[in-house]
């Protein structure tokens, strides 16, 4: 069974967008993962199709409703499915290359795209959604968020990357920040490319890698390399 992404949102036409491109959209046009759109505004009862409402306790901005919300997810994550329903957010926990692994290796997702100052804190606990946050910056609205989401998923697919050894050796996969990569030519413009790589000497090649990746994961991201050390202890 596919992959199957089913995006509620105030702006279905962003979608696929860059996921129609490339190895996701090879894959979607393939049949190996799955993307449906739910527009939230047809679940609006009223005649303007309002899906949002003041903040209880005033405060600037709007909330997107729950009952509106409700009524959507219900539609598009009907009981029986097992699919994780996340709702992309600040707030949430940051996605990671392990979350992201668990995610591809199970039957797809159904994503709940915020708009405005958030979503009813209600439906959050009576749908059980999961939030789930890209980085510690505000976005205009969950969609491009769920873009970044089902791109890193959707690439882990069976079948989608050419080599499926490639996602075994990039950051954050063992821990570290992935080492620098070279290739032709020989120079440029006066660099070289180091000489191990080209030595044809696997293991000083996989040490040297190793210890770059250390190298920068110190420099750039040291709480990482703190974390990884643990593992290997």
């Amino acid at each position: 069974m596919s992959f199957r992404a089913t995006v509620l949102t105030l702006y279905p036409e962003m979608f696929p967008g860059a996921l129609g491109q490339s190895l996701a959209g090879r894959a979607l046009d393939a049949g190996t993962w799955d993307l449906q759109t739910v527009q939230i505004r047809d679940f609006a009862v009223d005649r303007h199709r309002t899906v949002d409402d003041t903040p209880a306790g005033g405060g600037a901005g709007m909330v997107m409703r729950a009952d509106v919300l409700a009524r959507a997810i219900d539609q598009a994550s009907p009981r029986g499915d097992t699919r994780p329903r996340l709702l992309m957010s600040p707030r949430g926990k940051p996605l990671t290359q392990e979350k992201v692994r668990t995610l591809a290796a199970g039957p797809g997702a159904t994503i709940l795209c915020g708009r405005f100052e958030g979503v009813d804190q209600r439906v959050i606990e009576a749908r059980g959604l999961e939030e789930v946050s890209i980085g510690d910056f505000i976005l205009s609205g969950g969609e491009p968020a769920a873009l970044v989401l089902l791109d890193a998923v959707v690439r882990l697919l069976p079948g989608v990357m050419g080599n499926e050894v490639s996602g075994e050796e990039e950051s954050f996969e063992n821990g570290l920040l992935e080492h620098p990569h070279y290739t032709r030519p020989q120079v440029f413009e006066g660099m070289t490319i180091p000489e191990v790589l080209t030595s044809g000497n696997h293991g000083k090649i996989a040490a040297w890698r190793r210890a770059e990746a250390e190298r920068l994961t110190r420099e750039r991201r040291p709480e990482l390399l703190a974390a990884a050390q643990g593992l290997t202890k």
